[in-house]
């Protein structure tokens, strides 16, 4: 079967994120205060896997192998069929 995984990662919390500091800045400047501005990536990822269980374990896998670094980043996995 064919899954989409819906994969979010983010930097932990404390981590500095200085691409999310550089636009708090720049939306600032164009009038629209901030309290706070996080980064995030999103992934749309699509493959085989007999059932949601092994396309879940995929998914996981491809974050603890590539896409995320586990020392600064979480990461959250949604499979769909």
């Amino acid at each position: 079967m064919i899954f989409l995984a819906k994969i979010t990662i983010g930097l932990k919390e404390g981590m500095l994120d200085p691409e999310a500091l550089a636009i708090r800045h720049a939306l600032g400047n164009l009038g629209f205060a901030t309290e706070e501005l996080r980064t995030k990536k999103l992934f749309l990822v699509r493959f085989d896997a007999a059932d949601a269980r092994e396309a879940e374990e995929k998914a996981k896998g491809m974050c603890e192998r590539l896409l995320a670094n586990p020392v600064i980043h979480h990461f959250e996995v949604e499979v769909h069929r």
